[in-house]
């Protein structure tokens, strides 16, 4: 369901109803008898037949879309049973994972299983996910979930790898990446040793909200052997895409000339206005104020007005020149947690890296070759020259 697209809605699909950015609800669809209730209005799932469709209520008076789910969307609409993985972080931990079609990925910590969705669409029907959670009834709803999403990818197990480790019975795990969300990893990375694959670079992410587990993790990862260690804060910034009036600098200069004359002319009128009254002792009826209000009703604007100021105007109106623009979100959202990143080099490359990343001197790497080396070097050193007759 999550790994590949479909047009038609059938009986027991999942359908995320979308109301607004923020209002996405999942539904399972129940042909028969199955109601969806908003205050919207409600929905008969009978009328679901098309991913993509939009689809009016009962009363005519409201509509939802009919949306495909995705690991993304699902992440927004999905019941919350532990803080979560939102699609900002999880997509740059899969990037730096390597995460890829036939991978095969560890995950400590399943909770309401959002980077679950995501890490099974990434590494395929090739590939496999071992999730791991030691909360028995999460670890029991999210198997259910898991089951009717058909991951057949995720296989779950409850177990509190902390203290129990990763391995699974008769099941040589392998993993190429590991993510941990978990209250303290540090006790966790130990285990790895046994179920990463040590003929490739196998890569691990922690998941931690507080800089001191971050400290300990860190600890643990270099007492391991781990290298390559590096935090990651991912804070994101919301950018909308609009149009915007061009202006000139010659209308500009046009409409500050307009008004300045027409000041000069309202100034020049409300004196002569004064000095007739100070003159004659009777007040003139002040009908430039009510010309002026009759005149900006009837035109919307005074003056020259080039940009239609004072006017209620659509953005993309082709009386008026238009330019697209970017405009940012001027707070920067706050990190749900930090992203601690290492690598463990396969056999070989212990071999011939050191914890530091950097070539050992031969006599490190080949220990035999150097000690035979310097043997031969020493008889060379002791054999007596050689006298010519």
């Amino acid at each position: 369901m999550f790994s590949a697209y479909k047009d038609t809605i059938e009986d027991g699909d999942l359908v995320l109803g979308w109301m607004t950015r923020t209002a996405i609800k999942p539904i399972v669809v129940e042909k028969k008898e199955g109601l969806f209730n908003t205050r919207y209005g409600a929905f008969p799932h009978r009328n679901m037949d098309k991913y993509g469709a939009q689809l009016g209520s009962m009363s005519k008076q409201g509509f939802i879309h009919l949306i495909h789910p995705t690991p993304e969307l699902w992440t927004l609409s999905l019941p919350h049973r532990t803080q979560i993985v939102y699609t900002t972080d999880s997509s740059y931990i899969v990037q730096r994972l390597k995460i890829r079609p036939g991978s095969t990925v560890i995950e400590s910590g399943t909770g309401s299983g959002s980077f679950t969705h995501a890490i099974s669409r990434s590494a395929g029907l090739a590939g496999k996910v071992y999730s791991y959670e030691f909360h028995e009834e999460r670890y029991n709803l999210a198997k259910q979930e898991f089951e009717r999403h058909q991951l057949t990818n995720v296989i779950p197990t409850h177990r509190d790898v902390c203290n129990d480790g990763f391995d699974i019975e008769n099941i040589d795990v392998n993993a190429t990446a590991v993510f941990l969300d978990l209250p303290a990893p540090w006790t966790a990375i130990p285990h790895l040793e046994r179920v990463i694959d040590r003929s490739v670079v196998s890569r691990v992410c922690c998941f931690s909200p507080c800089f001191e587990q971050v400290v300990k993790a860190v600890q643990a990862l270099q007492e391991a052997g781990w290298v390559d260690i590096e935090m990651v804060e991912v804070a994101a910034k919301r950018w909308e895409s609009r149009l915007e009036m061009k202006r000139s600098l010659d209308e500009a200069i046009t409409r500050l000339r307009d008004v300045k004359a027409r000041r000069e002319t309202g100034l020049a009128k409300r004196n002569a206005r004064i000095k007739v009254e100070t003159e004659t002792g009777v007040e003139e009826e002040e009908s430039d104020e009510r010309d002026a209000k009759r005149s900006k009703t009837e035109s919307g604007h005074r003056g020259y007005n080039p940009w239609g100021k004072g006017q209620k105007i659509k953005e993309g109106d082709e009386s008026f020149e238009w330019t697209e623009v970017s405009k940012c979100e001027q707070e920067i959202k706050s990190h749900t947690s930090y992203l601690l990143f290492a690598s463990r080099l396969p056999k070989l490359g212990e071999e011939v890296f050191d914890k530091d990343m950097c070539v050992r001197p031969y006599s490190e790497r080949c220990p035999e070759a150097s000690t035979e080396g310097a043997e031969a070097s020493t008889e060379a050193t002791e054999a007596p020259a050689r006298t010519e007759a």
